[in-house]
């Protein structure tokens, strides 16, 4: 029986970006209707990630607004990741705080981060139409930074935000070529108050994508569908899993909503696939 991967977010500094990026509602330029607040009380994101370990989620992922890391983030990180782990057994800890360099990293290594997600986004050629603050190689740089200290790499992307075939393409070489642990294809949700106002993607183009982002990252890898998912799957999940996914994100997003995780523990049985127990992709 195929084992599916299940994956909890926890935004724990929410709406305070001054980047630019057009697809993100955490830019405080689009005043996008969001919950918008600093540093969640470290007891709430021990209690949440105690909340998602009981729903069968393996990995848990802390995600803070803003370009990058600073000190005042790093030490935060840290001291929730430290809190999680002396209360919460074997939960792969994930962070996702923008731009870092090898010394943060090698900090939120040693106080209990497991893994580091940062998002290549788009290809090279067609960043610079989605975001003008910062450039596409300082993500890739910051992701050869995660590799070099030894801390596994969950590095994807997000489809349907007006790129092009050749775009789609070259972000999936780009991310094969960081050899990453685990790949999270996102599918851009629009909101109001983004520049980016509708998506370009329908579901057999969503579907084509997580056969080839399979084909080109191998078998061994966590292949994930995380945001936009029940934009383009609700009712035909099982296609995102034939097509070669295996992991989830249960539960809510950065700032939309998602699906019940009893829901989405429903619909796995429903379709005969085991939540996995382990991060052994094997």
């Amino acid at each position: 029986m195929k084992k599916i991967f299940l994956c909890a977010i926890n935004n724990i500094l929410s709406g305070t970006c001054l980047e630019d990026c057009k697809f993100c509602t955490q830019s405080v330029r689009y005043h996008a209707d969001i919950p918008r607040y600093t540093y969640k009380p470290i007891e709430q994101i021990v209690q949440e990630a105690k909340q998602a370990k009981a729903n069968g989620a393996l990995g848990y992922c802390l995600v803070t607004a803003g370009k990058g890391l600073d000190d005042k983030k790093v030490d935060f990180v840290a001291r929730a990741a430290q809190a999680i782990k002396a209360e919460v057994e074997e939960l792969n800890l994930i962070a996702c705080n923008g731009t870092a360099t090898k010394e943060q990293l090698l900090y939120l290594k040693r106080h209990g981060i497991d893994s580091y997600n940062h998002n290549l986004e788009t290809s090279e050629r067609y960043y610079p139409d989605i975001c003008q603050t910062h450039g596409w190689q300082e993500r890739y740089e910051t992701c050869q930074n995660v590799k070099s200290v030894g801390l596994a790499l969950c590095s994807g992307g997000i489809f349907g935000m007006g790129e092009e075939a050749e775009d789609r393409e070259d972000m999936l070489k780009a991310i094969v070529s960081l050899d990453p642990d685990s790949t999270p294809l996102n599918f851009y949700h629009p909101n109001p108050a983004l520049p980016i106002k509708t998506r370009n993607i329908e579901l057999q183009e969503a579907v084509e994508i997580i056969q080839k982002a399979r084909r080109m990252l191998g078998k061994d890898k966590l292949l994930m569908v995380a945001g936009g998912r029940e934009l383009l799957f609700t009712g035909q999940e099982e296609k995102m899993f034939q097509a070669g996914a295996n992991a989830i994100v249960i539960g809510n997003y950065l700032t939309t909503s998602g699906m019940a995780p009893d829901k989405d523990k429903d619909m796995l049985e429903t379709l005969g696939y085991e939540v996995a127990t382990s991060c052994d992709t094997h």
